[in-house]
């Protein structure tokens, strides 16, 4: 595990907590499942370049998709 790996993970890590708070609290879906997944993804993908690709995905997808 290299450097840039953990740090990004840090950072979706953070950013996953923020959704899944913001969704458990306003009742709302789709930040709380991009929530929980955010905080898995560094568990699940290596590859530096794959976790920041599929972490800012997630980070749009709240934004992008409003049910």
């Amino acid at each position: 595990m290299s450097t840039a790996t953990l740090l990004w993970g840090l950072l979706f890590g953070s950013f996953g907590m923020g959704f899944f708070v913001y969704g458990k609290k306003q009742q709302r879906l789709i930040p709380l499942v991009c929530g929980v997944i955010l905080m898995i993804l560094p568990y699940l993908v290596a590859n530096t370049i794959l976790l920041a690709l599929g972490g800012l995905v997630l980070i749009a997808v709240p934004f992008l998709v409003r049910i």
